[in-house]
């Protein structure tokens, strides 16, 4: 969430990005206002525990010197201040709840690059990669490559487990695997550190990380247990130095994540939808940052950087894109998505997301780096290295050949035992 110095000192700030995202003032308003009413609270009360220990001590003077009369006097003048004072510090308490829970709704502030645009149709191609296939034979999408190959078993695990779960075969669930591998030693040798983080999170720490009124519809909560199934990696590894101090000397941290995420993916999807493209449990492989404020602008392009040099070695096509003010979520300052070319569907779909939060995730974390002058916010950031379902969908469609199997890319081989192609699995 914003700072509330940026409420009290430069709101002309908040009102402009709301413009460009085309949204109202009023929440900004309300927050300032409360705010006001918390501070006159706390005013109040300490002025009133003020003239209570005021009393308290001219009561014992009273008292010392014999005087009853005086001292009773002065006991009835304060007779109420303290329920007076319990009852200011109540409302100052349910002040700041409402207002940080305002806050807590009001999105990011958008760096200055980002393009201004209604929806997803004003997002901007960044740059192009790799070459389209061509082939000369009609392309089949995904879900006909793994039905043909039963390399996917999307019947029994709905069986099993309800639609849009799967069971991953053969040479294909050994392509997944090999992913995983790749993109670890990718970014290990980029000086990031490897990390597990667990699977469940408690609420406190989602809420730190996401903004759960919009998120908490695709998430899956644990019951009896106030748990939540994390949706991404970036979640635990973001929350992870939750109301931590930092020491300068540790930043950045970088990490690499490896995790099952699962999701609720509710809603109508289209045809390239079906298969393994949008499904409830996948695994990911997601770079972490958690840096000085002085260095995240740098960081943020140094994670596009690793995310262009991985997929061009998977020698595959797709663009990157520059996300507009009206296609951009809460959290998010700035954010780069990558795209694959999907010949089944004819079209550009997402297999990554690149983001800079700036202070936002760390404020609601309470999460500090130490500084001469106090302890301020750090930065945090994360980008998707590979979601391995998606990869396999853009690997399939993109390096098959006329007789269904596919070409392992060439960085993958060696992951793969030297196979140079997916063969159908036997059952």
């Amino acid at each position: 969430m914003l700072s509330m110095e940026l409420f009290r000192n430069e709101a002309g700030k908040i009102r402009a990005d709301h413009d460009k995202r085309g949204i109202p003032h009023d929440k900004i308003d309300q927050v300032i206002d409360l705010d006001k009413q918390w501070r006159t609270a706390l005013k109040e009360m300490e002025e009133s525990r003020r003239e209570r220990n005021i009393a308290a001590r001219e009561i014992a003077d009273a008292k010392k010197s014999g005087d009853k009369e005086r001292s009773d006097r002065i006991l009835a003048q304060v007779k109420d201040l303290g329920d007076r004072i319990s009852s200011l510090d109540e409302k100052a308490d349910q002040l700041l709840a409402q207002r940080d829970s305002l806050r807590m709704r009001i999105p990011n502030l958008l760096h200055e690059s980002v393009p201004v645009g209604e929806d997803e149709a004003g997002n901007t191609q960044h740059s192009l990669h790799g070459e389209k296939p061509n082939f000369d034979f009609e392309p089949r999408t995904h879900n006909e490559l793994i039905e043909m190959n039963k390399w996917v078993d999307l019947e029994r695990a709905a069986k099993i487990a309800g639609s849009r779960f799967f069971f991953l075969k053969g040479d294909l669930a050994r392509l997944e695997m090999a992913l995983q591998t790749y993109s670890v030693d990718f970014l290990l040798a980029r000086g990031f550190t490897f990390v597990q983080p667990p699977v469940m999170m408690n609420r406190q720490a989602y809420e730190g990380v996401t903004d759960l009124s919009d998120f908490e519809t695709v998430m899956y909560g644990i019951t009896p247990d106030p748990l939540y199934m994390i949706a991404t990696s970036e979640h635990p590894l973001t929350a992870m130095y939750m109301d931590e101090v930092i020491e300068p000397s540790q930043l950045p941290i970088k990490m690499v994540g490896v995790s099952p995420c699962f999701r609720r993916e509710v809603g109508a999807h289209g045809l390239s939808d079906r298969g393994i493209w949008r499904v409830h449990q996948f695994t990911k492989i997601e770079q972490i940052v958690i840096s000085h404020p002085d260095d995240s602008w740098g960081h943020h392009e140094e994670l596009l950087q690793n995310c262009v040099d991985l997929w061009d070695e998977l020698g595959l096509h797709y663009e990157v894109v520059n996300i507009c003010t009206g296609d951009m979520g809460t959290v998010a300052a700035r954010k780069y998505d990558l795209e694959a070319w999907l010949p089944g569907a004819n079209a550009f779909k997402e297999i990554v997301s690149c983001s800079n939060c700036t202070d936002y995730q760390a404020n609601r974390l309470r999460m500090r780096y130490r500084t001469s002058g106090g302890n301020a916010a750090v930065h945090t950031l994360n980008s998707t290295a590979v979601a391995t379902s998606r990869a396999l969908v853009a690997i399939m469609e993109q390096n098959q050949t006329e007789d269904g199997r596919v070409k392992v890319p060439d960085c993958l081989v060696s992951f793969m035992g030297g196979k140079t192609h997916l063969e159908p699995c036997n059952w």
